[in-house]
C-alpha cells in the first residue's frame, strides 16, 4: 500500500502493510529476501535503481520504507544494531561539540560514548532529562546533539519529549529520542518536535529474539541524506535476511505490544504489593515521577519495568535471578518471552559503579522484559524466585 495513504489508517492497518508491496515479478505478498551483493547494469551507470548491496537493497528498502511509516516521519535508515545507529547519529558531530544526554540510559549507549567518542574530541554532559530545566542548563554554543531515552533503562524515568522539543530548536541543537523500550506502538517522538527517533530493532520491532538491528527516522531531508551518507560510507547495514524478520515483526507489533502492556501491569502490580519487594520502577503507576507525562505522550506504559528486593544485595538478587523458571536470564528485551537481567553485572556494567549508584541503579537491582504468556504464570513464577 502507498505510503502517503497508509499515514491516514490505524495502527494496525499501518503495521501490517508498511513497507509491504506485491512483487512485481511474481505477485508474492512478502517481500523477498534479495540475498545479493551487487546488481547487473545495462551499461555504465545504468542500473535499476540499485548499484551495491551496501548501498542499496530492495529488503532493506521496504523495511526503510516501513520504519518511516510506523513512526509517522519521511525516512527511515537501518543498521546493523541499535549501538550502529547511535554510532551514525554522533557522527553528525565534530570535535569539540557536546552532548546533552540523559543520565539513567542503556549502558552500551554510555560505553559508546565514553569509550569511543570522548578520545575524538566529543564532549559528554549527563543530566536528569526528567527536569527540563537540567538541559537548559547545560547548554553552550558547543551544544549540538540532545540525547535522550524515555522511558529509560533500566529506572523507567520519563522525560518530556515536547518540552525538550522546545529547548532544543531554541537551541539550534538536534534532538533524538532512544524510542526502543516505548516502540512506534507506544510512542511517536517526531510528532512531539524530536528530529531523529533511534530504535534497536533487536527488541520490540523484531520481536522474538531472532535478529541484531538498529533504524533511525527522521523527516529531515538534510538530515537524511548525512545519515545515508554515513550508512552507506561507514557500512554497519543490517543483511536482507535481517530485514525480513524485522519486517516480519512489525505486523505483529501492535498485538504483541497490547499483550506485553497487559502483562507489565499485573506483574508491576504484584511486585508492588510483595512484602518482600521495595520499589518497583514502573511509569504506570499514578505516583510515579512524571506519570502524567508519560500518560500523556503513551498510549499505554509498556512491558518493562524493574525492582529492588527490602534486602538489596547482590546475593538477594541472585536468589531470585536464579530460581525463575518462566522468566529467562538474558540480556536484551522485547521479545515473545520473558526476560530477567541483572543491570549491574550484564547490561549496565560497563558504567562505572559509583555513577550507578549515584543514578539509582543499586547492585541489587533486577530488570524484567514482560513477555506475552500467561500472567498468571509469570505471576506464580517471581512468586517462587521471591520466596
Amino acid at each position: 500500500m502507498n505510503p502517503e495513504l497508509l499515514r491516514n489508517k490505524k495502527t494496525g492497518t499501518k503495521f501490517i502493510h508498511a513497507g509491504a508491496e506485491p512483487d512485481p515479478t511474481t505477485g508474492a505478498i512478502m517481500t523477498p529476501i534479495y540475498q545479493t551483493s551487487t546488481y547487473v547494469q545495462a551499461g555504465p551507470a545504468q542500473h535499476k535503481g540499485y548499484e551495491y548491496a551496501r548501498s542499496q537493497n530492495p529488503t532493506r528498502a521496504a523495511l526503510e520504507t516501513a520504519l518511516a511509516v510506523i513512526e509517522n516521519g519521511k525516512f527511515g535508515l537501518a543498521f546493523s544494531s541499535g549501538v550502529a545507529a547511535t554510532d551514525a547519529v554522533i557522527k553528525l558531530l565534530a570535535p569539540g561539540d557536546e552532548v546533552i544526554c540523559a543520565n539513567d540510559m542503556y549502558g552500551g549507549t554510555y560505553r559508546l560514548f565514553t569509550k569511543v567518542f570522548e578520545k575524538f574530541g566529543i564532549k559528554f554532559k549527563y543530566v536528569d532529562t526528567t527536569h527540563p530545566e537540567n538541559v537548559s542548563a547545560a547548554l553552550t554554543p558547543n551544544s549540538k546533539l540532545i540525547w535522550i531515552e524515555t522511558p529509560t533503562n533500566p529506572l523507567m524515568n520519563i522525560t518530556d519529549i515536547a518540552a525538550i522539543a522546545a529547548i532544543s530548536k531554541q537551541a539550534g541543537t538536534i534532538l533524538c529520542v532512544d524510542n526502543t523500550f516505548a516502540s512506534p506502538y507506544l510512542q511517536n517522538p517526531l510528532d512531539l518536535g524530536a528530529d531523529i527517533v533511534m530504535h534497536s530493532s533487536t527488541k520490540y520491532l523484531g520481536g522474538h529474539s531472532d535478529v541484531i538491528q538498529g533504524a533511525l527516522i527522521m523527516n529531515d531531508q538534510s538530515l537524511k541524506d548525512q545519515l545515508y551518507f554515513i550508512q552507506k560510507s561507514c557500512g554497519a547495514v543490517p543483511g536482507p535476511f535481517d530485514c525480513f524478520l524485522v519486517l516480519r515483526g512489525i505486523k505483529t507489533l501492535h498485538v504483541r505490544m497490547k499483550a506485553h502492556c497487559e502483562n507489565g501491569k499485573i506483574v508491576a502490580h504484584y511486585l508492588r504489593n510483595h512484602p518482600k519487594v521495595d520499589k518497583v520502577f514502573w511509569c504506570g503507576f499514578e505516583d510515579h515521577h512524571n506519570y502524567e507525562i508519560a500518560k500523556k505522550q503513551m498510549k499505554d506504559f509498556g512491558g518493562m519495568l524493574s525492582f529492588t528486593l527490602k534486602d538489596d544485595s547482590v546475593e538477594a538478587a541472585t536468589k531470585v535471578l536464579t530460581n525463575t523458571k518462566v522468566f529467562s536470564l538474558a540480556e536484551s528485551l522485547g521479545g515473545v518471552e520473558s526476560l530477567i537481567n541483572h543491570p549491574a553485572s550484564m547490561t549496565h556494567a560497563s558504567i562505572p559503579r559509583e555513577e550507578r549508584i549515584k543514578n539509582g541503579l543499586t547492585d541489587g537491582l533486577i530488570r524484567l522484559s514482560i513477555g506475552i504468556e500467561d500472567a498468571e504464570d509469570l505471576v506464580d513464577d517471581l512468586k517462587n524466585a521471591i520466596g
